[in-house]
């Protein structure tokens, strides 16, 4: 019953491309219009078609991860776009799932209630793990958010500074500013505000592991005066700063304190002060984290929608100064980070066993697909008291454009 149940749902799911699927019984189906390559998925666990039809998410990665679902070649990209692809152009689900898509929603208040400890804990269970394992496929600043291409073939290195570049272009940083780096990682956006912009830095992280490496490289470089690394909560800060940054921490706050956090940032800082939120959201209206993501990734996470962000915003006297949406440039990043990954797998196991090296293989390769395929991207949003705080058109981030456009006036 469960095997033609799941043949019923992948024919209603995949209408373009070619899957096929051998199911472990013997018996073989293939599913879409027979175009493209086909990709060849093999199922052997025979419980796996009732976790699939019961939870396809979470079911599909686990399979993946315990080698209970093969593909030919590996080509996890391949099976993951075809589905994104079909996912999206879909018409609906099928019936019975809809119910446990309304009860993850009704139920992610209570998912990402996100108070100090609970925090603490959900970033632990990601950035407790061994830093060899970021090694792997990280670039050298260990820049674990979204780089900003700009311009075919840039490297990795090169898009990740030119995305802390755009970033303080935006902060409209001077030197002396006091900034405060909420979430700042292991410490690489700080560090070059204060090297290379002359600010004075305070960055904030639940991560004892990033806190630790953060601190190392600011004495290294001889920034320790000009940089402090607290191992604390964005909600125990209490000073104010002229500029607040945030790249890739917001996902982490949680939908029922949302209205905190941009309390937070209204109240940390000045008013003629300019904030930078960076974030991975959804291009859809609000909704649930995958269970697979939020079980073995990144629990409590949440990606919002924007009319989510900006209804919190326009509750905390903040001035949405500038909002950009960044499309495809996190799908180039982790694509750079999958080859990176794979370049340097025969390392992996020597940190992690074979299951943990397969989920974060499936793990980058889902989201790579769900940017490159599904309704995601990156938001900057600028914050101000006083919208003449920042200039008022965007000339001041593309300087050499904006020379151009003058010269062809005059």
């Amino acid at each position: 019953m469960w095997s033609r149940l799941l043949v019923a749902m992948l024919e209603k799911m995949f209408r373009t491309g070619t899957l096929a699927v051998h199911f472990p019984d013997g018996s073989s189906d293939t599913f879409g219009d027979g175009t493209g390559a086909t990709v060849t998925v093999r199922l052997t666990d025979p419980d796996l078609a009732r976790r699939i039809l019961l939870n396809p998410e979470m079911a599909v990665g686990e399979a993946y991860m315990d080698a209970t679902l093969t593909i030919d070649d590996d080509n996890l990209r391949g099976l993951l776009a075809l589905a994104l692809r079909n996912m999206t152009n879909a018409q609906g689900g099928v019936w019975w799932q809809a119910p446990l898509d309304h009860g993850r929603t009704a139920l992610r208040w209570w998912r990402q209630f996100n108070p100090a400890s609970r925090a603490r804990a959900n970033v632990a269970h990601h950035y407790a793990l061994s830093a060899k394992l970021y090694e792997l496929f990280l670039d050298d600043d260990k820049q674990y958010s979204c780089a900003y291409f700009a311009y075919p073939g840039q490297s990795l290195e090169d898009a990740q500074a030119a995305k802390k570049a755009h970033i303080a272009n935006k902060l409209c940083i001077e030197p002396g500013m006091q900034v405060l780096d909420i979430g700042c990682g292991w410490g690489g956006m700080a560090l070059t505000l204060a090297r290379d912009d002359g600010a004075r830095v305070v960055g904030g992280t639940l991560s004892a592991e990033q806190h630790k490496s953060a601190t190392e490289r600011a004495r290294a470089a001889g920034l320790s005066d000009q940089v402090e690394f607290r191992l604390t909560d964005y909600r125990r800060v209490r000073e104010t700063f002229d500029r607040i940054v945030s790249v890739g921490m917001f996902e982490h706050v949680g939908v029922s304190h949302y209205r905190k956090y941009f309390r937070n940032v209204s109240d940390r800082l000045a008013p003629d002060g300019g904030a930078l939120i960076h974030t991975i959201g959804r291009m859809r209206p609000p909704g649930s984290t995958s269970p697979w993501i939020d079980k073995y990734i990144f629990p409590g996470g949440y990606c919002p929608s924007l009319s989510e962000m900006t209804k919190a915003i326009e509750k905390e006297e903040l001035y949405a100064c500038d909002v950009e949406i960044l499309r495809l440039h996190y799908a180039e990043t982790l694509r750079h980070w999958t080859e990176r990954f794979e370049a340097n797998i025969e390392a992996a196991p020597q940190l992690y066993d074979d299951r943990i090296c397969r989920m974060w293989r499936y793990y980058m390769a889902a989201c790579e697909m769900t940017f490159r395929h599904g309704r995601q991207a990156v938001f900057q949003v600028q914050l101000a008291h006083d919208q003449a705080a920042v200039p008022l058109t965007r000339d001041y981030l593309y300087p050499a454009e904006s020379a151009a456009v003058q010269h062809a006036a005059e």
